[in-house]
């Protein structure tokens, strides 16, 4: 009996460590989906081109967070009740409308081709990485998504009778126009959705989405609507089909238009599943085509969920965490997932995808990345890919030299091969220099050097750097060089000289060294005493007066600052805190002015120029704890397990990166600066499994020892009582061990 007793319960035991979750089974997709986190809960495959995401921001239904009645840059808000598709085309994480097109409708019944009229309410979400469903209350059809890289798959649980799919080209979070749709088989569709116009910038470098669809069975009925706009005048009399809705039944050719789309109608004699696959392409139609079957072939959507379910868990299981909750592992590996969906895939299959600029079509051996949002990104992600993911960030850099060799500049806010010129300064180089620092080196750095020294030395017609010529012959921008943000764009541009200099100092360029560390803390020039704050500066170096510090923020229109103010600027100089330290005459001065911009609700957890704020007490030796207590208190405050978990815009893994590496004990305060400042872990232990083509060990571990207090760390045996640690160091250890008392 003892011994079958002993066999029992090492069953359970085995069974119970069999059940222990997986890290894909933590993440929750819903998480961002409110609060205006911009992220949405559909199915993706890791860095995927295509996604599948519930399309739920049309109609007087969803208002007010209804597409064309507010600034909405996301496809899903979790609050709306009314969905009127599925968009194949989608990003994460931004703050400006685009893409949110190509979308699929199954409904039953008569056919209808208004999205106002076919639109459903829904129930029974079910989210996770690479899959979501969702039950259409009006039509009684359950409808799963999933994808590949480049193909969005769709699986629809029809009941008995009329049943269609719709894919409707004239809907969009987009509001560029354009289409073509075509119907090659009573299985194929084939087309093209223009988009672009990102924050309403360059209409005119709009550019074409180009997808082929496949049904599982073939149509009984099938056709192309178009609904052309109302004409007015005398001949308008002579149209009695004047803005009406046309139905090109079994048309086989080519249709163009705004408000088109396409119609496969089937006669269920008991209830059906057809599967539909989208494959999408920015090159051609072919090209679409080859993506769709060259990834999913004969595929099942069952079978393809579960490889890129496994892709997902395959990246999220790089960090490993131990101790914490259920919660925070949760809110953990959803920030990972959402770092791992931009920059995301731009080539298709065979490698080729539109160049920069002009758009001619050029082929890459690895991986083309797009959606380069670097004024965010530059703060902290890259960091983390350079840590965890170094072969994505080698990709990701060498994607970025041939934008520069495309186009002859470094992107700023690069998608699908368009230039934004979102957001300001000349963050590109940052990213570059912070990389090579970091010991990923596998690209051409002189390449990379020359690239960044044009846009820090070209006086004229400069893309990057608007108003150079003041910032090199005064030292900052004034309020006549730009009418919005002329001390954070001095800022900007100061961090990307610290940048350079730091990398012209590893590569033995000691002149440009000198030159870019003096130009790097030109703000100086800017440091008003009166306030110990940054002030704009007139064109004859007066202070622009009268001023108001706390003016700028939540987006108000402000000289000195853009989408912030001077609380929300003055510490973003990482890269010289202890000469802001003195300035501000001295440490406790430094700490105290530190919490007026907490105390006075000055900090904005949503703001990228100020996220790094709870780290800096760490320089001002004895107030490390103040740092440990804020990062705390941040985490709990703003990231939590629901659907408004994310304190504002993720701006395409930003958020998500800070709350990582915050989890985790340590942080990149300083971008081009390879170290990191130090808080108290969330977790007892994390196990990050490092890349051996790039870091000598397997895994670094990073493990807390005590309660209360952050005291010091000890690595390699020895403690340092610093709260700063190279990455060097960190990475060359097997071992980091963060002692707390209290």
């Amino acid at each position: 009996m003892n011994k079958y007793r002993w066999l029992l319960v090492f069953a359970i035991g085995f069974l119970l460590s069999s059940q222990a979750q997986n890290p894909v089974e933590y993440v929750n997709p819903f998480i961002g989906t409110s609060n205006f986190g911009a992220t949405n809960p559909g199915a993706i495959a890791p860095r995927g081109m295509a996604s599948v995401s519930p399309f739920n921001v049309a109609g007087p239904q969803n208002l007010p967070l209804e597409k064309d009645s507010g600034w909405l840059s996301n496809p899903y808000v979790n609050e709306n009740t009314f969905l009127t598709g599925f968009s194949h085309v989608n990003l994460s994480g931004v703050g400006c409308p685009d893409l949110g097109v190509i979308l699929t409708m199954p409904t039953t019944g008569e056919l209808k081709t208004n999205h106002l009229k076919y639109g459903s309410t829904y129930d029974f979400e079910l989210a996770k990485p690479g899959y979501y469903s969702v039950m259409l209350s009006k039509y009684k059809v359950k409808t799963e998504v999933t994808a590949t890289t480049r193909v969005g798959v769709s699986k629809y649980s029809f009941p008995k009778g009329q049943s269609n799919i719709l894919i409707n080209l004239g809907l969009g979070l987009t509001n560029e126009e354009g289409a073509t749709v075509k119907i090659v088989s009573p299985t194929e569709i084939e087309g093209m959705r223009n988009v672009g116009s990102f924050c309403y910038y360059k209409p005119e470098e709009s550019y074409p989405v180009y997808f082929v669809a496949k049904f599982s069975k073939p149509a009984d009925d099938f056709g192309v609507w178009k609904t052309p706009r109302t004409y007015d005048g005398v001949e308008a009399q002579w149209m009695p089909y004047n803005g009406k809705t046309r139905l090109y039944k079994n048309y086989r050719k080519e249709v163009i238009g705004d408000s088109i789309g396409s119609y496969f109608t089937y006669h269920f004699e008991k209830p059906t599943e057809v599967e539909v696959k989208i494959g999408v392409s920015y090159v051609s139609i072919e090209n679409a085509r080859e993506n769709l079957e060259k990834e999913t072939q004969d595929l099942s959507f069952d079978e393809i969920y579960k490889s890129t379910a496994s892709k997902w868990n395959d990246l999220l299981s790089k960090i490993e965490v131990e101790g914490g909750t259920k919660d925070d592992k949760t809110i953990f590996y959803t920030a990972l997932y959402h770092t791992l969906i931009h920059p995301n895939t731009l080539n298709d299959v065979n490698g080729e995808y539109p160049t920069m600029a002009k758009r001619e079509t050029a082929k890459t051996e690895g991986t083309r990345f797009t959606v380069f949002s670097f004024w965010d990104t530059y703060r902290n992600l890259h960091q983390l890919m350079s840590l965890v993911y170094p072969k994505q960030q080698s990709d990701m850099v060498k994607s970025m030299l041939n934008i520069y060799d495309e186009s002859g500049w470094l992107p700023k806010w690069e998608l699908n091969a368009t230039e934004t010129t979102t957001m300001v300064g000349d963050p590109a180089g940052i990213v570059l220099a912070d990389t090579y620092l970091r010991g990923i080196q596998d690209f051409d750095i002189e390449k990379a050097y020359e690239a960044m020294r044009k846009s820090a030395t070209q006086l004229e017609n400069n893309p990057l750097r608007p108003g150079i010529k003041d910032y090199i012959e005064k030292g900052y921008l004034t309020t006549k060089t730009t009418k919005s943000g002329s001390v954070s764009t001095t800022q900007e541009y100061n961090i990307s000289d610290f940048a350079l200099a730091q990398l012209a100092k590893t590569l033995g360029k000691k002149e440009d060294y000198k030159m870019f560390s003096k130009r790097s803390v030109t703000y100086r020039n800017l440091f008003d005493k009166e306030f110990n704050l940054l002030r704009p500066k007139n064109d004859d170096g007066s202070w622009l007066s009268p001023f108001n510090p706390n003016k700028g923020a939540n987006f108000e229109k402000n000289l000195g600052f853009i989408e912030g103010n001077s609380w929300q600027y003055t510490f973003m100089v990482a890269h010289d805190t202890e000469y802001l330290m003195k300035l501000m005459g001295g440490k406790k001065n430094y700490v105290a002015k530190l919490d007026e911009v907490f105390d006075k609700n000055q900090f904005d957890m949503a703001n990228e120029p100020d996220i790094a704020y709870p780290y800096l007490y760490n320089y001002a030796n004895g107030y490390a704890w103040k740092t440990q207590e804020r990062v705390s208190q941040l985490i709990d405050e703003y990231f939590t397990n629901k659907a408004a978990g994310l304190p504002g815009n993720d701006d395409t893994g930003t958020m998500s990166a800070w709350l990582i590496y915050s989890m985790m004990g340590i942080y990149p305060v300083s971008p081009a600066d390879p170290m990191y400042t130090i808080t108290t872990p969330r977790f007892d232990k994390i196990t990050i499994h490092l890349d051996t083509r790039y870091y000598k060990n397997n895994t670094l571990i990073i493990e807390k020892n005590g309660t209360g207090k952050l005291q010091s760390y000890t690595i390699n045996g020895k403690t340092n009582k610093s709260f700063f640690v190279s990455h060097e160091a960190l990475t060359n250890a097997p071992k980091i061990q963060f002692n707390l008392k209290e």
